[in-house]
């Protein structure tokens, strides 16, 4: 217990004193929420997966997926980190980066008014980011309370607020570089606390090969050795499950976020590197831990205590030094994405609602002084949601979670990438894909809560779970916006070639950048 107490200790009160060194880098607007654009490669690329990865996927989905995939949970780490860092990078990186400073964009909100020039979209895109954020925010603690009552024997209000509190602190206090810098810290210990956990597991059963030999023992419906398989037991559940939590990173504004930030093209390419090694490591590792997770519950525990036992359960075998590190991993997890989701939140509210609400100008100090606020509020808010949901086991909370990440991608994504990369995108594009990504993930919520029904056929399929919505929401959007576009060429925006001259803008480079005659 000492040994757990005191690691935390540290761990809370280096997370504090980076706030606190930070704080010179808040002193404006710019500063606040992008860390002045000038965040190197290793910071950008931790906060990024830091951001990517919380506690859900280590106890919530690691759980869960491994139970109904076994080892081809991995996938999805594959696909985390392939799909939703390597090619986000590659393709989103740069162009990001170049435009949004060129419109001077600091939210998405804020891209998609100045990119397609309608204050309305900027209105539309705040609303579903900060309606959607908040569950998302909430969903964050979810995990935490039976990891934490394992190791403490405390309340799990206590743990939520304690974590909603110091995050609170250092986020307020120094802005998005104190952000960055203590994802930076949590990432190593993230790295570090995965590859041990995985290795303590593995050897409760032997080792590698025979941990999997009795995973092939373990009984399945479909074939036997279904969950030591290449595929598992449900390939098509596992293609979509891939698809969501990889693909839907691109459209994510906590997510895309971290490009505004990144400071230079030599940063742009290393940060590339850094982030798909993280990913790797972090999810790959996360997926494959939770695949084992039959061998330490049964079914009749988890039918009791559902997905969010596994893991656990895995864990209480493990010496307490290693259980303190894995309370750190998880409280890493889960303080980067809150510190991230609630810069994110906060700085589209203050920007993209409140500010052209009001007729006089806002001023830097003011509009710093709205966005700490709101910071606080939507913490207090996140923590006041997960207590209740833990509490009352209220059902509306908990498929409102299920649903955020579906909306959001669902919206934003095919938006985002063509007003990146296609001069004919049009404004009424834009706001059919927010419609139809919204709209979808509502149905999907009423249907989930019981208060429609959707059996049988085409839209039994797309609705059996947010998993598949939220994937053909997506997807969907990928077809809408350019349909969209071509039947609505007098909403292409009227200085589209002036916000694509920041690619044709000639620069000088060193001769290490560019090879010349």
């Amino acid at each position: 217990m000492i040994i757990k107490i005191a690691l935390i200790a540290v761990f809370f009160a280096i997370m504090i004193g980076v706030g606190i060194y930070c704080r010179k880098n808040a002193t404006d607007v710019n500063g606040f929420v992008l860390g002045g654009r000038s965040v190197g490669p290793w910071l950008t690329a931790f906060a990024f997966g830091t951001s990517y990865f919380s506690a859900v996927i280590f106890v919530g989905y690691a759980g869960q997926f491994g139970w109904n995939f076994g080892v081809a949970a991995t996938w999805a780490g594959l696909g985390n980190a392939i799909i939703g860092s390597l090619m986000a990078w590659v393709i989103l990186g740069r162009r990001t980066r170049i435009m949004t400073q060129h419109i001077g964009s600091r939210t998405m909100p804020d891209f998609f008014g100045k990119r397609f020039e309608s204050p309305k979209l900027t209105t539309w895109a705040a609303l579903i980011t900060c309606i959607f954020l908040i569950p998302y925010t909430a969903s964050l603690f979810n995990g935490l309370s039976r990891l934490f009552e394992m190791a403490f024997h405390i309340d799990y209000a206590y743990c939520v607020l304690a974590m909603a509190v110091l995050t609170g602190v250092y986020v307020i206090i120094g802005g998005y570089m104190a952000t960055a810098i203590n994802d930076f810290i949590q990432g190593l210990v993230m790295l570090v606390g995965i590859v041990a956990v995985i290795a303590a597991v593995l050897n409760i059963n032997g080792g590698f090969m025979a941990s999997l030999v009795e995973l092939a023992k373990v009984e399945s419906d479909v074939m036997p050795g279904a969950y030591a398989s290449f595929f598992g037991p449900q390939p098509v559940y596992l293609f979509f499950v891939v698809m969501l939590t990889s693909l839907g990173t691109w459209g994510l504004p906590q997510m895309v976020g971290k490009f505004y930030a990144i400071k230079d093209e030599n940063s742009i390419q290393k940060g590339t590197i850094i982030s798909t090694v993280f990913a790797l490591v972090v999810a790959g590792g996360c997926y494959f831990l939770g695949g084992f997770g039959r061998l330490f519950a049964t079914n009749e525990q988890v039918a009791a205590n559902g997905f969010d036992s596994i893991i656990p359960s895995m864990l209480s075998k493990l010496p307490d030094l290693l259980i303190a590190i894995v309370l750190i991993l998880v409280l890493s997890a889960s303080m980067s994405t809150l510190s991230s989701l609630v810069l994110t939140s906060s700085s589209t509210l203050t920007l993209n609602l409140i500010e052209p609400l009001r007729k006089k100008e806002m001023q830097e100090k003011g509009k710093m002084t709205v966005m700490r606020i709101f910071v606080a509020v939507f913490i207090a808010i996140s923590a006041a949601i997960a207590i209740v949901q833990a509490r009352s086991k209220v059902t509306f909370i908990a498929q409102l979670m299920g649903v955020s990440w579906g909306a959001l991608a669902g919206a934003f994504l095919a938006p985002f990438v063509y007003g990146l990369f296609w001069k004919k995108t049009t404004k009424q594009s834009v706001a059919a894909s927010f419609i139809f990504g919204c709209g979808m993930m509502v149905v999907q919520l009423l249907k989930s809560l019981g208060l429609i029904t959707i059996q049988g056929g085409v839209l039994g399929f797309v609705f059996q779970n947010s998993i598949y919505s939220g994937v053909i929401a997506m997807v969907a959007g990928l077809i809408i916006v350019p349909v969209v576009s071509l039947l609505t060429r007098k909403g292409i925006p009227a200085g589209v070639d002036d916000a694509f001259a920041c690619y044709e803008k000639k620069v000088n480079v060193s001769q290490k950048t560019s090879l010349t005659d």
